[in-house]
């Protein structure tokens, strides 16, 4: 693949107000329902019901699909698809009480709820509409599936978990252009209020140009699942999914990319490289499998604007998820969901009261099913892809302790997605006759080649 035709290389430098336009999520200004594909454009305007498959199962899956379910009449869940039967069950369980009074927006029938890890492909064949939330290692090849069979898409974050799958992203992105279909990525700061509105203030020039911010998801940590006596290495890894980078990508890009998606969005360029450190201190057992439990990233952006990241999973330590930036003409400050601007003279430029305002998880669905009855083009796969990739960079910075381009992270052709799928597969990464996994080691570790 050459530079030229990757669409991720080259200049990665663009006006604020023009990154603005292709990343903000607003639906209106789309395709004009004529050049649409006849099946794109097949429930613009009408009343025919949207059918759902939901691909994974979990919590952030079961929230997907009782978030699509409540855009309004017209929508049903006919399919479901996950690696593990029970998580499948409990998933329906919950969205069955939840549409107790509903029913007719639950049709999932027996035959169609599929399990392992070929069951996306079933699901995608029965619905107009895929959620796609299983664990991000999985997302490239469920993304481009849906997208060939000609399906609107809401994905989660972050859309892959090494470089090979961001490309494989970007390219079915692309097709989707081609196609007139509809695709959200879970960064559902772009759909809330607060953000959009500051957004706006930043491109009129409020703040100036961002010269530096510090970018933070600081907080306790997740989940750990412990190994039970009758799961083998495969099932282990994918019940614990988390903790193992080829599954997960580090909880930089799992949970942290919201906030680095942010700093790309505000200063409206993306990093041209990465360098920190990290490693893994309170969270070192065999059930935490081998990634880190604190990162700390200084991202460079072309203009020149430094960014500081930070993510840490260490309980009793300070709790932060939040961004802020240093303008040449004031600051911006969007921690508790405000969005605060502030000359540099102290005055209060913008003060955004949030008490009203929609849900953005919510409000992600809202504007894909808008998009799709109205006949308008929402495609979130560009930033989604290039903010996946800056994660990724940081966490190849820390993981190397090397300094990271964009070009090299985006060519590496280092995969870590297994070559088979089955249960009686080998992972990618087992453990030691310690029961322990390896663990990336600065100055050591390589993280491109």
């Amino acid at each position: 693949m050459s530079k030229k035709e990757d669409g991720m290389n080259g200049k990665h430098k663009i006006s604020r107000r023009d990154f603005v336009k292709t990343s903000s999520s607003l639906a209106a200004g789309g395709l004009l329902l004529g050049s649409l594909p006849v099946g794109a454009g097949a429930y613009a305007g009408g009343t025919a019901t949207l059918k759902i498959a939901l691909v994974g199962c979990g919590g952030r899956g079961t929230g997907a699909a009782r978030q699509a379910l409540s855009t309004g009449d017209g929508v049903q869940l006919v399919a479901m698809a996950d690696a593990f039967r029970d998580r499948l069950d409990e998933s329906f369980e919950t969205l069955n009480k939840v549409f107790d009074d509903e029913p007719e927006k639950l049709n999932v029938p027996e035959e169609h709820k599929f399990v392992g890890f070929d069951a996306y492909k079933n699901a995608i064949e029965l619905a107009d509409v895929v959620i796609l939330a299983t664990p991000p290692g999985f997302r490239p090849d469920h993304f481009e599936a849906a997208i060939q069979a000609d399906k609107h898409v809401f994905m989660e974050k972050p859309l892959a978990t090494d470089a090979p799958g961001v490309r494989k992203i970007m390219e079915a992105g692309k097709m989707a252009d081609q196609k007139g279909l509809n695709v959200v990525v879970g960064l559902q700061r772009h759909y809330q209020n607060s953000y959009r509105e500051v957004i706006n203030r930043i491109n009129d020039g409020a703040v100036g140009d961002i010269v530096s911010g510090q970018v933070y998801w600081n907080s306790d940590g997740v989940w750990v699942r412990e190994r039970q006596p009758h799961q083998n290495e495969m099932e282990f890894q994918m019940r614990n999914w988390y903790y193992f980078t080829w599954l997960c990508g580090d909880h930089i890009m799992e949970q942290h990319i919201h906030n680095i998606d942010v700093a790309n969005w505000f200063i409206g360029e993306y990093p041209e490289s990465a360098q920190g450190m990290g490693g893994r201190e309170v969270r070192t057992g065999s059930n935490h499998g081998q990634i880190f439990d604190h990162h700390f990233v200084e991202f460079t952006y072309p203009s020149g604007a430094v960014i500081a990241s930070q993510c840490r999973h260490q309980p009793n330590t300070m709790s932060r998820v939040a961004e802020f930036f240093q303008g040449t003409k004031g600051t911006i400050d969007t921690s508790g969901d405000r969005g605060i601007l502030k000359s540099w003279d102290g005055e209060t430029l913008y003060d955004h009261n949030a008490d009203t305002d929609p849900n953005p998880y919510q409000q992600e669905h809202d504007e894909l099913f808008a998009a799709i009855r109205n006949g308008d083009h929402i495609n979130d796969t560009e930033y989604g892809a290039k903010s996946t990739l800056t994660a990724l960079m940081g966490r190849m910075a820390t993981y190397s302790g090397e300094v990271i381009n964009w070009e090299d992270a985006l060519n590496s052709p280092k995969s870590l997605m297994p070559e088979k799928y089955g249960w009686e597969e080998t992972p990618p990464v087992v453990p030691n006759e310690d029961g322990k996994y390896p663990v990336p080691v600065p100055g050591k570790t390589e993280v491109i080649a």
